[in-house]
């Protein structure tokens, strides 16, 4: 199967033959993640489907409902602790590891359950924010501003903000809001300066992260895409290699010391 000229290996994984003096941008997805345990938004039968998305998944059900949507957040934090790196996440930190010296690495990340700082990825812009940091919902108060660490289990009583009594709320990106736009002016510096970009366990649907790929094809990076099945955004991959990360990223971004 070829695609834009080029090879589609739907096979077993082969190697990347990465460099140590490249610039690799990686965005990962759900099915990352969801190798460790976490099940996707789109899995019928995870923690999402027992929730109204409307209720908890936007900031005007968030408002109206704060007890139900922290009853999922805190499954959510709890789920994401018990969890732990796979050999996808091991992969991509012993990546930034090697190419820290003379390359450069910038892992995007639309997961918000920490599991990449875990493996040991330092350089992570976490786009749609993190499960274990927590602010005002009122974007009128000070503190809206000022995320902070929290690990606490919410679901039996609301947080509520010390300075204008507020609910509080996990700090993530809820659906109809924008992302944090240096977090994201970031990852598009990132994505449109590499030399190889890496989408891993996504399905191309979600923008602005979707549409990474093709301003990285734009540059002339090589794009390499590792998922279950094909994306929605495939046509703008030169490579699709087709299965679990966690099996195939070990092997695909492998290189010598010598750095061939």
């Amino acid at each position: 199967m070829t695609l834009g000229g080029e090879l589609i290996n739907q096979g077993g994984p082969t190697n990347l033959a990465l460099r140590h003096d490249m610039s690799v941008a990686v965005l990962t997805g759900a099915g990352v993640s969801a190798e460790s345990g976490i099940s996707t938004f789109r899995d019928s039968d995870g923690l999402w489907s027992r929730y109204d998305i409307e209720k908890v998944g936007t900031l005007p059900g968030f408002l109206k409902d704060p007890e139900a949507a922290w009853k999922l957040y805190s499954e959510l934090r709890k789920l994401a602790l018990r969890s732990q790196p796979n050999p996808a996440h091991l992969a991509l930190a012993r990546l930034e590891k090697r190419l820290r010296s003379r390359g450069r690495f910038t892992l995007v990340t639309q997961n918000v359950d920490g599991l990449h700082r875990r493996a040991g990825n330092e350089n992570v812009l976490p786009i749609h924010g993190s499960l274990f940091l927590t602010r005002c919902s009122n974007n009128d108060c000070a503190s809206s501003q000022r995320a902070f660490e929290d690990l606490e289990d919410h679901s039996d009583t609301i947080p509520l903000c010390p300075e204008c009594g507020a609910p509080l709320r996990p700090d993530v990106v809820l659906f109809g809001e924008p992302l944090d736009m240096e977090i994201e002016m970031m990852a598009r510096r990132a994505v449109e300066d590499c030399d190889v970009f890496i989408a891993v366990g996504t399905s191309g649907a979600v923008f602005p992260a979707a549409g990474y790929v093709s301003s990285a094809a734009s540059m002339g990076a090589r794009t390499v895409l590792v998922n279950l099945e094909p994306a929605e955004n495939i046509a703008f991959f030169n490579e699709f290699h087709q299965g679990q990360a966690g099996k195939i990223l070990p092997a695909l971004l492998d290189f010598h010391e010598d750095g061939v």
